[in-house]
């Protein structure tokens, strides 16, 4: 039966849900008065799940150090960054003694203290990534997950598997339009061991996470309860045949591991290739798709502001991603504003359950939106559904408690807003099974528990199907936090 991990009984859940809403609005509007007081609260508040994080750029640059000096990496100074050691350069373990070298790197690493000046803000935070890299970061899960349970998340969908591995294979076989012969041909040159290496890559960061987080003496804690999930990532940067092989690797991947919940499109969407190929691109994921229906897609797309691109590299990215590229959700959509016919695409995703993961923090130090200028409001208002995530929290020194915290303070969001944006990050997550809900007004549960979270029936239906289980454990920790708020 599901093992639920928090237990409360219907009527406080009840009680919790008739009473709650107008106590905890006036409770948030004073809260507003005391920024501390503010994040104390919003740290304690379920905030379901965090579906946009990056597993490399959520690891803190103190997380990186300690593993590059227990990896006996050494330190390149000139570059400020990590290596493998050789001649000239200083091992990593020196972090540990010298605490300039280690704030010098840590600065390196992240936005922290960042001045734009011969650097932009938006190469700084996409060139760290290069400066930690020697570090395996499927290593670190546990950190990640720890820090999302520790703020009462409980689920996680991690961009954490890569597609280089199926660069080389792409090389080789090269790219024709015939889509359909070309991936034949890397079929043929042994994309199947491919994928079995990528799903024994998982394997071992899976063991990793559940050995470091202590799982097999206590699996109720709140990491271990903590659902993670992987979104395969294909780098879309690379030359055109690599990326058609990533994406095809990704989407058998998934299709094979249930525990690879999608795939996705990432680094830097201003990039010459991302740029150049973007509509190629959008027609490769069609394709794969047309082979793997199965598959979940989500994709950034519109992580982009007016100077960074040309203005009509602003015009069609979303919605190539969502009618083309067949995004279930679209990651960032920054630049939806100026899109082409921007109302009739919002209205599209509207109409389709087309979510939107916003990222407040990344998107005002990548791009310089913030406030008034991120559409937020404008998605809200067109009844698009959004869910708050982190992206990059390590490098961007956030978590996803500031999220919100930034979203409260910026647009004067009601509990009842967070409310159905927390449900939102469960509803439109791709935890496997059907929602806990009727529909996703959240006015009703599904007809399976509608007599009752007790009955043989509503058990049954939470066993067959894990979202509604987190839809349930959800309902509970909003139960017990408003409780304890009282």
């Amino acid at each position: 039966m599901f093992r639920r991990g928090i237990v409360i009984s219907l009527v406080l859940t009840t009680a919790a849900v008739a009473a709650g809403p107008s106590r905890m609005e006036r409770r948030l509007a004073e809260l507003r008065k005391s920024p501390p007081e503010l994040y104390a609260f919003l740290y304690k508040m379920p905030k379901g799940g965090d579906l946009h994080n990056h597993l490399s750029g959520a690891i803190y640059a103190e997380g990186f150090l300690e593993a590059a000096a227990d990896e006996r990496l050494c330190i390149d100074k000139s570059a400020m960054a990590l290596a493998p050691c050789t001649t000239g350069l200083v091992s990593a373990a020196a972090i540990r003694t010298d605490n300039s070298l280690r704030n010098a790197l840590i600065d390196s690493f992240s936005m922290r203290d960042f001045v734009p000046g011969k650097q932009s803000a938006h190469d700084h935070f996409f060139d760290a990534f290069d400066k930690f890299g020697a570090v395996n970061s499927s290593e670190l899960v546990a950190e990640v997950a720890a820090r999302a349970a520790d703020q009462n998340e409980s689920y996680l969908e991690l961009m954490a598997i890569s597609g280089s591995q199926f660069s080389a294979l792409g090389q080789s076989v090269g790219l024709t339009d015939d889509l359909t012969a070309t991936r034949a041909k890397l079929e043929a040159g042994g994309l199947a061991k491919q994928v079995a290496t990528a799903k024994a890559r998982v394997d071992r960061m899976e063991q990793t996470r559940l050995t470091r987080l202590g799982c097999g003496q206590n699996p109720t804690s709140a990491a271990c309860r903590l659902q993670v999930r992987y979104v395969y990532q294909v780098l879309r940067e690379f030359p055109k045949e690599q990326v058609f092989a990533q994406i095809i690797g990704g989407f058998a991947l998934a299709a094979a591991d249930p525990r690879v919940v999608a795939v996705n499109l990432v680094q830097p969407e201003d990039g010459y290739n991302s740029m150049h190929d973007y509509h190629l691109h959008m027609k490769m994921v069609d394709f794969a798709k047309s082979i793997y229906p199965g598959v979940h897609i989500t994709l950034h797309a519109g992580e982009l502001a007016p100077g960074l691109v040309p203005p009509d590299g602003l015009t069609f990215h979303i919605r190539e991603a969502v009618e083309l590229g067949h995004a279930e959700r679209i990651g960032h959509g920054v630049s939806v504003m100026y899109e082409k016919d921007s109302t009739g695409l919002l209205r599209e995703m509207r109409d389709r359950h087309i979510a939107v993961e916003i990222n407040l923090t990344s998107n005002d130090l990548i791009l310089g939106v913030k406030g008034d200028e991120h559409p937020l409001p404008v998605y809200r208002r067109y009844g698009v559904p959004v869910a708050l995530s982190t992206d990059d929290e390590g490098v961007s020194r956030s978590q996803l408690t500031e999220e919100f915290e930034r979203a409260v303070s910026t647009y004067k969001l009601t509990y009842a807003d967070l409310k159905e944006m927390v449900r939102n990050s469960i509803e439109y997550s791709f935890a496997p099974g059907t929602s806990y809900w009727k529909d996703r007004r959240y006015g009703a549960v599904a007809v399976a528990c509608a007599s009752g979270r007790k009955t043989a029936a509503c058990g049954a239906y939470l066993e067959k199907n894990e979202k509604a289980r987190l839809g349930a454990d959800l309902e509970d920790r909003f139960a017990a936090f408003e409780h304890a708020s009282n």
